[in-house]
């Protein structure tokens, strides 16, 4: 197959920073059997194209990228047709994905991956303008195939007018590499850690006050927080202002190798999020044979209560509740490890590449 795959960005050439993994592994399983074209818009400052994993990648600039982005599926169309398109989140490259679909005359799938279809003011986080929420729901209604990751996306593509397929984003396990969950050493204080960019809809500041609680009730505990500060240092001040310098280490942006390293010396992960599409932190966690504690949000919602922890949204004494009893309880963390694991390996990053060939073929096959 032909495949053009429209993303929003994380397809960096140097495959290491400025990336989303995810798509770095669907790119690099369906390359190995197929002819991937990477639609991207503002990867780089200037238009370009750069092979990447196996397939190739075509950079377009910022301004007015929607419509050079539909020429240049045009364009790549005409050398050689598509056979399907396939939009990542339906926001933007959900858009342009079905002008490009319905003028070639092919079949569109779209995954819906982030806050197309919620607002929350109280963050600032979602579609805020209603013609947003309006696009959204009219690229899925139109879509041959619609995806999500988990139950509670499942619901909101029902509502927008869709039909979708669930499919969890699995993990890499050929770097993810899985080990048996492992026995807490009492000998040290417990590791938490949390994966995720310093952002308001992350909701840290529930997380940093769940962790005061515990500090307080004496329970030895370090935390890890990685990803990308979108806060300018709110978090860190935070930090400071509940006196917890010597529990927290806010590390920023890590590779994929040494977030790796983070994640599999933990006791726990932590998800705290007020909105999750399908927290996929959460699952390389799961492989790794970490157990998550959690808000009620994607994953954590689906797989509580038997293979996570599920608190609900902004309830910091809840999450440090959750978080003592589970290190509390050593055979209940390592039983909810396991399952956790079991269900991470089954639909893993293979196996998520898999289920997208068979609707591309039944999608293409309906179209005939």
């Amino acid at each position: 197959m032909r495949i053009a795959l429209i993303v929003p960005g994380g397809v960096d050439r140097g495959g290491e920073y400025r990336v989303i993994p995810a798509i770095l592994w669907l790119m690099e399983r369906l390359a190995r059997g197929h002819d991937v074209h990477v639609i991207v818009p503002n990867q780089e400052p200037v238009d370009g194209a750069w092979d990447l994993l196996g397939a190739r990648v075509h950079n377009i600039g910022a301004k007015r990228w929607r419509g050079r982005a539909v020429r240049k599926m045009l364009e790549l169309h005409r050398e050689r047709p598509f056979d399907v398109y396939h939009a990542l989140w339906a926001r933007g490259s959900g858009e342009v994905g079905l002008v490009a679909s319905a003028l070639c005359r092919r079949p569109l799938l779209v995954h819906v991956a982030g806050g197309e279809l919620v607002w929350l003011p109280e963050v600032n986080f979602g579609a805020r303008r209603i013609l947003v929420r309006a696009l959204a729901r009219l690229v899925l209604r139109h879509a041959d195939v619609v995806t999500v990751a988990s139950g509670m996306m499942h619901r909101l593509a029902c509502e927008a007018g869709a039909s979708p397929e669930l499919v969890p984003w699995g993990v890499d396990t050929s770097r993810w590499i899985p080990q048996t969950p492992r026995a807490r050493d009492e000998g040290r204080p417990a590791r938490l850690v949390h994966v995720g960019s310093l952002a308001p809809v992350k909701d840290h500041l529930t997380l940093l006050r769940a962790v005061a609680l515990l500090v307080e009730a004496r329970q030895p505990i370090h935390v890890d927080l990685v990803g990308f500060d979108a806060l300018e240092g709110a978090v860190q001040r935070t930090v400071v202002e509940l006196g917890l310098e010597k529990h927290v280490t806010v590390h920023g942006f890590l590779s994929q190798t040494r977030t790796i390293r983070v994640v599999r010396d933990a006791d726990i992960m932590l998800v705290t999020s007020r909105h999750e599409a399908g927290p996929v932190a959460m699952l390389e966690a799961a492989a790794l044979g970490v157990p998550t504690v959690g808000t009620a949000v994607g994953h954590v919602r689906d797989w509580a209560p038997d293979l996570a922890v599920s608190v609900p949204v902004a309830d910091p004494s809840a999450l440090a509740r959750a978080i003592g009893d589970l290190l509390a309880d050593e055979p209940r963390r390592l039983a909810i490890a396991r399952r956790a694991q079991r269900a991470a390996l089954r639909e893993d990053a293979d196996w998520t590449c898999a289920r997208f060939e068979q609707l591309y073929a039944r999608a293409i096959a309906n179209g005939e």
